[in-house]
């Protein structure tokens, strides 16, 4: 595997294999070397770090990982410019329902079920592999400038685009800043000099201003009721969202959907 000239080497697909257990992670080589060029981590900080530094073609990773686990590192792969396009597979021997689910939420592709199966995990790859090449094809012509967004790549930057996307697929319960934290990898303290620094304001300020404009969205294009609505976006009573909704938009949620409305038709 390592004795392939560099032009080869380039046109065999890279796999990023994180697992915390060495004897999976040498199971998954053994299967896997003879087809693809692979690099090994060992927890999800360090698959985070591997993957930036080589952009791998596809990740196959554990879920549950000591430091920072699969699901952490998928946040912040796909929060991050430099490997959001890169697809994860992850490994589980006995998830949730549930945990399966909030896997695909963030971004995951597939799942492959502990204890491996060569043929379906080769299967599982080459699927994948081709899959994301298909979607790079799609995405090779340029866009227009005017849609082009920049995107910020620092480390902070790729905290807080993780914890945001979090946050709004949680408006209806919304995890507390030390759940907010972990699950995208970091501590309190730091989550929150990086949402001040970068957007002036705290995780829960956004949280509220998030909550708001997805009731905005909510009132002017769909004809859900409002108290479904509050309990859409996180408020106990339709009184409470009234108040909060009042205070920023500076009318209650029945006049903002009667005006929008009135724009609209």
């Amino acid at each position: 595997m390592r004795s392939r000239s560099s032009a080869s080497a380039a046109a065999v697909p890279h796999l990023l294999l994180v697992d915390d257990t060495e004897d999976d992670i040498r199971l998954l080589a053994d299967m896997l070397h003879a087809e693809f060029r692979l690099s090994f981590a060992f927890d999800g900080h360090q698959g985070y770090q591997r993957a930036v530094a080589a952009k791998p073609d596809l990740i196959l990773m554990d879920v549950r990982m000591p430091r920072m686990d699969g699901f952490a590192a998928c946040r912040l792969l796909k929060a991050d410019p430099a490997t959001q396009a890169i697809p994860v597979l992850f490994l589980s021997a006995a998830l949730l329902p549930s945990e399966k689910l909030e896997g695909l939420r963030i971004g995951a592709v597939d799942y492959i079920a502990k204890p491996f199966e060569a043929e379906e995990v080769r299967a599982r790859v080459q699927i994948h592999l081709k899959l994301a090449a298909q979607s790079r094809l799609a995405l090779a012509a340029p866009l227009p400038p005017a849609t082009v967004i920049a995107d910020g790549t620092d480390d902070d930057a790729v905290l807080v685009r993780a914890a945001q996307a979090l946050i709004v697929a949680h408006l209806d319960a919304l995890p507390s800043l030390a759940e907010i934290a972990s699950k995208v990898g970091t501590h309190e303290k730091r989550l929150t000099a990086a949402f001040r620094s970068l957007l002036g304001q705290t995780v829960f300020g956004y949280a509220r201003e998030a909550r708001i404009q997805q009731a905005c969205r909510l009132l002017s294009t769909s004809s859900v009721s409002i108290d479904t609505i509050a309990a859409q976006v996180g408020f106990q009573t339709s009184a409470n969202f009234s108040t909060a909704f009042k205070e920023r938009m500076g009318v209650p949620p029945s006049v903002y959907r009667s005006r929008t409305t009135m724009v609209t038709e």
